[in-house]
């Protein structure tokens, strides 16, 4: 860090030039004139809005594709370019951004729900500097101050082309860039490493919990005390009943919302995210401590049926969107099941599509489990719950890791990318 600091004294001793997007460069749009059609077997790559809305440095491994005519007009991305998001629900994740740093080897074309920025020169510009300064706290912070909106938000394009920005030398961006890729390369080996349990924990998960022929397999259970049944006969779904989110209070009664079912709960909880009022004026349906609660509806089929066993020692209210699933067998072991493949292309059958996927109870019921005694259930779940935590677990294993790694990039990208403007 002293090696920086001291190369910006020497180099800016007046202070760092800053400028607008206006004084830099232009920006664009994306696709326009497109319909669904235009979308499918396309003959050319497009930019999607989760690509850059997850990757400061662009991916440009492009499956997504969309139909270009001959002598179609349409904004082409080109290397050096920063791609923003448009609208968010909520001002702090609007104008999420990624750079191309690499050379595109084909054409590619933005999605109209973006817009793009082109640098006039790229003459003193490093792209790969500005791919941690757009993710910087001090320019998220400015951009949401161009963010206006109720129920969703936009940034003002006019007062977005005001902001100002940074440009030191380009020696200086280079060697902050060399320096902050070092702990991004880290977390890059974490997510790799990541990966790999995850498939550890897919394939040890998907090896015990079937039984094998091989009475002497490597999981030393016994084949022949396993039963093949189905959720239905080993227990009975009950569906929950009906709150909104606006009935949401910080303390109370505990309760289960199916939306959070996808992003906040794993296999087990002895807590809920959210409660109600505990004088609800509607009568509520719960879980008992052991009951395993599953989401009924999602945005796509691989969200359904997924389940949370309720570890708390008070009952906790199901949304209608959920069911809760009654029985006396081991509850994790159960809720690893339901988070296999094969589970989820057993009851893909009964998903019905609307607005949104939804399955009945009876959907789920038909899903066929395979069932070793008690003891082994628990073995088995044990097992895998370690695998599990390495994972998923934010105390401990790689995403602890993850957090920690994150939060020192963020500190030294802020300390690093805080320069002083250069006097007038």
């Amino acid at each position: 860090m002293t090696h920086i600091e001291q190369m910006i004294k020497d180099m800016c001793p007046n202070g760092v030039e800053w400028k607008t997007f206006d004084e830099l460069g232009i920006f664009y749009g994306g696709l326009s004139g497109k319909t669904k059609e235009d979308f499918k077997d396309g003959n050319a790559k497009f930019v999607t809005y989760l690509n850059i809305g997850c990757n400061p440095a662009l991916r440009l491994d492009i499956e997504e594709t969309v139909k270009i005519g001959p002598n179609e007009k349409q904004n082409i991305v080109q290397y050096g370019d920063a791609l923003f998001t448009g609208s968010s629900e909520t001002p702090d994740e609007c104008a999420m951004s990624s750079v191309v740093t690499e050379h595109p080897t084909e054409k590619l074309y933005l999605n109209s729900f973006c817009f793009g920025f082109r640098f006039n020169s790229l003459d003193g510009i490093d792209p790969a500097f500005y791919k941690h300064y757009f993710r910087s706290t001090h320019f998220r912070q400015a951009v949401r101050r161009t963010a206006n909106g109720t129920t969703r938000f936009n940034v003002s394009k006019k007062e977005f082309a005001k902001l100002e920005i940074p440009v030191p030398p380009l020696k200086i961006q280079k060697k902050i860039v060399e320096c902050l890729d070092k702990f991004s390369a880290l977390a890059a080996e974490l997510q790799a490493e990541l990966q790999a349990r995850r498939k550890q924990y897919e394939y040890y998960r998907t090896h015990l919990l079937t039984p094998s022929s091989d009475s002497n397999s490597a999981d030393n259970s016994d084949d022949r005390n396993w039963k093949w049944t189905t959720l239905g006969e080993i227990g009975t779904f009950t569906r929950g009943r009906r709150f909104v989110r606006t009935d949401l209070v910080d303390e109370g009664q505990p309760c289960f919302h199916y939306g959070d079912m996808y992003t906040y709960y794993g296999l087990t909880t002895n807590h809920t995210r959210t409660h109600l009022p505990k004088d609800f004026p509607v009568k509520l349906r719960y879980a008992e401590k052991g009951d395993i609660i599953i989401v009924g509806a999602g945005e796509n089929d691989m969200d359904i049926g997924i389940g949370c066993v309720w570890e708390g020692n008070e009952p906790a209210a199901v949304h209608d969107a959920c069911y809760i699933f009654k029985h006396e067998q081991n509850s994790r072991y159960i809720s690893h099941f339901l988070r296999t493949l094969d589970y989820h292309l057993q009851i893909k059958k009964s998903v019905t599509s609307a607005k949104i996927c939804a399955i009945s109870p009876e959907g789920i019921a038909k899903a066929r489990i395979a069932l070793p005694p008690l003891s082994e259930q628990k073995r088995i779940a044990d097992l895998l719950d370690k695998f599990e935590s390495l994972t998923t677990s934010l105390s401990e294993g790689i995403p602890a890791e993850q957090a920690a790694q994150q939060k020192r990039y963020e500190y030294y990208r802020d300390l690093l990318l805080t320069f002083d403007r250069k006097a007038v």
